[in-house]
């Protein structure tokens, strides 16, 4: 991130909103979007934001998983595949 360049008044961005579009898609990087000298929001291509949303759902899933590992919330692999195969066979059955 280069905060000399990355780092945009609103009003700069009113008037320059498809260059800054533009940018935002060639180079990968956020602009931040600055009102009345204060960080107020992101300027972000959609390709980024649909990284960063999936991978807060990894992260989410992690966090489940270690919050039921420390409650021991286990299941025996063995019988986990046993019951998510009578369920995928379950659910075939109902088409």
């Amino acid at each position: 991130m280069n905060f000399r360049n990355d780092i945009r008044p609103i009003s700069y961005i009113k008037t320059n909103a498809a260059d800054m579009l533009k940018r935002v898609n060639e180079t990968r990087n956020p602009i931040i979007i600055t009102q009345n000298g204060e960080a107020k929001a992101v300027l972000l291509d959609t390709e980024s934001y649909q990284s960063m949303i999936n991978s807060m759902g990894i992260l989410k899933v992690l966090s489940q998983s270690e919050n039921d590992i420390e409650k021991e919330n286990l299941q025996d692999q063995d019988n986990m595949f046993l019951e998510f195969d009578k369920k995928m066979r379950k659910l075939g059955k109902a088409q």
